[in-house]
């Protein structure tokens, strides 16, 4: 005789962009997708935004109040352009610990600062989001730059951040979000479903991974419900920044 409770969980999907797919499957499909990617990753986001996501990463360290000395750690740090500019900031003194759950952008991202010189004060570890493998109230900041939205369990990883954060710690979630006006968001999916996918043929040879992207964006909490999320994570002072008419949005919240 089958559980009842089992057959339930068995049949438990979630989206892998517009499809749905069981909850199991989704890290491996998402994982498919950034190996794809990774070799590619930095000139695809540079034609994509412009380079405007420089920017947008700016803007997250200068809200994270990174200081000498403190120990920092980037969730799906991807390349490293956030442990890059962590590094020189907290010094000798300091640690960074960029975590990526996909081996393949871990390895571009090691490989990358490694031949910048940036090692020092940086270790590399494969993590899974939402079981992090660390301390409790270990780390100064905590971010996750576009990596959110291919987290199976949002919730379960914002409680794995709280966590690991000290008190008064901060977390930063810089993430693609919701356009602000109706004529944005109607030349923003033009872009992402007709341009985006076709960059991606050309560039890496892989339409579908970039029109996983843009879906998987489309499936994102917006700004307030995000900021729901992180309040209900245990976080104080949750506060967004809009930018580039709400296409990312910065939220940061402070652990008490």
């Amino acid at each position: 005789m089958t559980d009842p409770q089992n057959e339930h969980d068995a049949e438990r999907t979630t989206h892998f962009g517009y499809q749905s797919v069981p909850e199991s499957l989704k890290a491996q499909k998402v994982a498919e997708v950034f190996h794809s990617v990774a070799a590619k990753y930095d000139l695809m986001n540079d034609l994509m935004s412009g380079g405007i996501h420089r920017l947008w990463k700016r803007f997250t360290i200068e809200l994270s109040g990174a200081r000498p000395g403190n120990r920092i750690l980037d969730i799906a740090g991807g390349t490293g352009d956030l442990s890059r500019q962590f590094s020189k900031i907290v010094g000798d003194a300091g640690e960074v610990v960029l975590a990526d759950i996909n081996a393949s952008m871990l390895k571009v991202g090691r490989d990358r600062l490694l031949d910048q010189g940036i090692a020092r004060n940086i270790r590399f570890v494969q993590a899974d989001a939402e079981k992090l493998p660390f301390p409790d109230n270990h780390f100064d900041v905590v971010t996750i730059a576009f990596g959110l939205r291919n987290v199976t369990h949002k919730e379960a990883a914002l409680e794995s951040m709280f966590r690991v954060l000290k008190p008064g710690g901060r977390v930063l979630v810089l993430e693609f979000s919701k356009p602000t006006t109706a004529l944005l968001s109607k030349v923003y999916d033009s872009y992402s479903f007709k341009i985006l996918p076709l960059m991606g043929k050309l560039i890496t040879q892989d339409a579908d991974s970039y029109r996983y992207l843009a879906e998987s964006i489309r499936m994102h909490p917006d700004q307030e419900t995000l900021k729901g999320m992180i309040t209900n994570a245990g976080f104080e002072r949750v506060t967004y920044h809009n930018m580039t008419g709400g296409i990312v949005a910065l939220h940061r919240g402070v652990k008490p």
